[in-house]
């Protein structure tokens, strides 16, 4: 059963009119002045002939005639131009309403509650956010197209109301009858790849896949090696099968409603031939009317399938439109903008009874933990994959709440405090790290603003990095990665971590944290890189992760994690004469570069 849309479409249109009032003002004249050009347009060329033919019938002179021609085709271009000029203007502000709600994604994105990121159904409402905002065609821009297009078909079909019904009631209602039944005869037709597109689209990503699978670089050792090349054919031939075969259901489907359309059509017109000719029999009315009477029938039909088609492209825009209103509205569990003031400093971060389960998870990843972090202190946080440590970095640092217990700072709830505002106590570097592709600068400061220059130097100088930035042509203002910039400059491992180093001296935050960021560096450049860390964050407190111990043996306290808990708890060398599992560890790393070395000297 699908899920109900949160927002009617009503209110979905009162959305959008709502945003372009508020700043663009301009996309509701033009929508307004578009339906009146149209339907002017529509009637004057409507009426053209008739009137002509009439003039001609009532034996009216050649100025006469040319001065209707010249009229009408004075209409024309006033009308057509008019018209045309406003649907080429339409794009820019209508652009402009999209851009405002696609910058609103962005921030929700950016700055909602960590945890939401979790969630696969607020990711899943993120991407469908995001394809309703992708182009010009999709439902954030397109929507003003459509009430454009149905705010003229309600006109013009009142307008050609009036006038087929002073001629013939009845043939109004008749007309009006069959289009209603083509249409949706032909609706539910054309709906099948609509309704169905799910299972289209799942061929399509097939083989894409496998068409990835063969012409991408990073496949082709593996294709040749492995002889993956067959399979990676038979996998796109099968998806290829599938997806011809629900295109020629699609096909049937449209087939049928197209059939049914022109039935209908062929019957819709015979009557009005009929009824009209009968007129023209009887004396009734002139052959002018009868063919001003005969393009009202023709225009009548086309407005009320206009209405009709238009009010079933709204509902689909609509399903859209709620999905991003959805996720723009999305709950955010942590207080934004308000909460209590953060504590001056020192500051004693506690975990009481903490215990945090990943959603849709088994069994807790931290478990019944308890834990004091005093002011300056450094600890370290080693163990085995998966045995919490990441995750505790991200209940500390406020990114999850516990799903039991509770984290205070300085006695207080870390719940009760603006989140933006208690971030404002770290400076992290992740092992996912984010090198940006912009300047050295803005990857050091994060920011756009004029920096703190001679901080700025102080910290390249800190961080080992001062020399290097100085030998760059732009220092500096040089780019950083070739991701975007062709002459970007490729930092190697241990430069990029002085570059981090420098980004966390300049945060200038009390409480630093590390989460194996120096992961891909061989042993002797990681322990230098944490000893630098080590001399330069003096006085700060500090949380380390790595997984190789020897790095972090400078630490104050060391916690070794199995499956969620504290299982040892020590100095270096409190836990090696302890002789448990952190110094079992220790040992296997130990020898484990030992024979590396022998093997290399040999």
């Amino acid at each position: 059963m699908k899920e109900k849309p949160k927002y009617s479409v009503g209110s979905n249109v009162a959305y959008m009119v709502s945003l372009a009032w508020t700043r663009h003002k301009s996309v509701l004249w033009v929508c307004a002045a578009i339906a009146l050009f149209t339907v002017a347009k529509t009637l004057t060329e409507m009426l053209i002939a008739p009137l002509i033919l009439g003039v001609i019938e009532s034996g009216g002179s050649l100025g006469t005639l040319l001065s209707t021609v010249g009229l009408f085709t004075l209409l024309l271009i006033v009308t057509g131009g008019g018209l045309r000029y406003f649907q080429e203007n339409a794009v820019f502000a209508r652009i402009s309403v999209r851009s405002d709600i696609v910058a609103a994604l962005e921030r929700k994105r950016a700055t909602t509650s960590f945890s939401n990121l979790l969630d696969t159904r607020f990711l899943e409402f993120s991407k469908q956010a995001s394809t309703a905002t992708n182009d010009n065609s999709e439902a954030t821009e397109a929507v003003w197209t459509t009430l454009t297009t149905l705010a003229a078909s309600l006109l013009g079909f009142f307008v050609y109301l009036a006038l087929l019904s002073n001629l013939n009631f009845w043939l109004a209602a008749i007309t009006t009858l069959i289009t209603v039944s083509g249409f949706f005869f032909n609706l539910r037709m054309s709906r099948w790849g609509y309704d169905h597109r799910e299972e289209l689209a799942k061929p399509l990503n097939g083989i894409g896949y496998a068409s990835d699978l063969l012409s991408e670089r990073k496949y082709a050792k593996d294709l040749r090696i492995f002889g993956m090349a067959g399979w990676a054919k038979d996998l796109w031939e099968k998806h290829l099968r599938l997806f011809r075969s629900l295109v020629r259901q699609d096909q049937r489907h449209m087939l049928w409603g197209n059939l049914m359309d022109v039935a209908l059509g062929l019957l819709r017109n015979g009557l009005s031939y009929f009824v009209l000719i009968s007129m023209v029999l009887r004396g009734k009315i002139t052959p002018a009317e009868f063919l001003l009477y005969f393009s009202a029938v023709s225009g009548f039909t086309a407005w009320v399938a206009g209405i009709l088609e238009q009010c079933a492209t709204l509902r689909r825009q609509s399903l859209d439109i709620s999905k991003v209103r959805e996720f723009l509205d999305w709950e955010e569990p942590f207080r934004f903008d308000c909460g209590v003031p953060i504590p001056g400093a020192p500051y004693t971060f506690c975990l009481e009874d903490v215990s945090y389960r990943y959603p849709e998870a088994e069994s807790d990843t931290i478990s019944h933990m308890n834990l004091t972090l005093r002011p300056g202190e450094k600890l370290a946080i080693v163990g085995l994959n998966g045995a919490g440590k990441t995750t505790l970095i991200k209940l500390l640092a406020g990114f999850l709440d516990p799903t039991q217990g509770k984290i205070t700072l300085n006695g207080v709830d870390i719940r009760e405090f603006d989140r933006r505002e208690y971030y404002k106590l770290f400076a992290a570097v992740f092992q996912d790290f984010s090198v940006l592709p912009a300047t050295v600068r803005e990857n050091i400061t994060q920011t756009l603003d004029a920096p703190e220059v001679e901080k700025l130097w102080h910290c390249l100088e800190q961080a080992g990095l001062e020399e290097k930035i100085q030998s760059l042509p732009k220092g500096m203002e040089t780019q950083v990665t070739r991701r975007v910039y062709e002459d970007g400059m490729e930092f190697s491992g241990g430069e990029t971590q002085r570059l981090m180093l420098a980004r966390v001296l300049y945060r200038g935050s009390p409480v630093l944290l590390l989460d194996e960021p120096t992961a891909a560096l061989d042993p002797i450049a990681e322990n230098d890189i944490y000893q630098k860390y080590n001399e330069m964050t003096a006085g700060k407190t500090a949380l380390f992760i790595s997984h190789r111990l020897a790095s972090t043996r400078f630490c104050d306290r060391i916690l070794f994690l199995e499956k969620g808990a504290i299982a040892e708890e020590g100095t270096h060398d409190g836990l090696m004469e302890k002789n448990g599992k952190y110094a079992a560890l220790f040992a296997v790393q130990k020898k484990y570069y030992e024979e590396g070395a022998d093997g290399h000297e040999g």
